[in-house]
């Protein structure tokens, strides 16, 4: 079973930049799709972005230009580059993936886009 930490998360003025990582243990790392999730106060949780063990993307519409997610499988980690951030990015940001059904989650980063 793989274990996901969390990591890069902070304070950070809008417009500014923050990248998050997820290191995960297991030797199985480079098969799983992973994905990042964002949960606002107040707000469902939602998926921001994810990446194949082939290294294919998908995006919310709304970070579009602005995130990127990529992978080293040599290091087990994903990575979440955040750009041009703005307050409605506030959140709690937290790594992922599904194993035989079953959702696994990091314990989750807060970010903070805030003047």
């Amino acid at each position: 079973q793989v274990q996901l930490v969390e990591s890069g998360g902070g304070l950070v003025q809008p417009g500014g930049s923050l990248r998050l990582s997820c290191a995960a243990s297991g030797s199985m790392f480079r098969i799983y799709t992973m994905d990042w999730y964002r949960q606002a106060p107040g707000k469902q949780r939602e998926l921001v972005a994810s990446i194949t063990s082939g290294g294919s993307t998908n995006y919310k519409d709304s970070v579009k230009g602005r995130f990127a997610i990529s992978r080293d499988n040599a290091k087990n980690t994903v990575y979440l580059q955040m750009n041009s951030l703005k307050p409605d990015d506030t959140a709690v940001y937290y790594c992922h993936y599904q194993l035989l059904g079953s959702d696994y989650w990091g314990q989750g980063t807060q970010v903070t886009v805030s003047s």
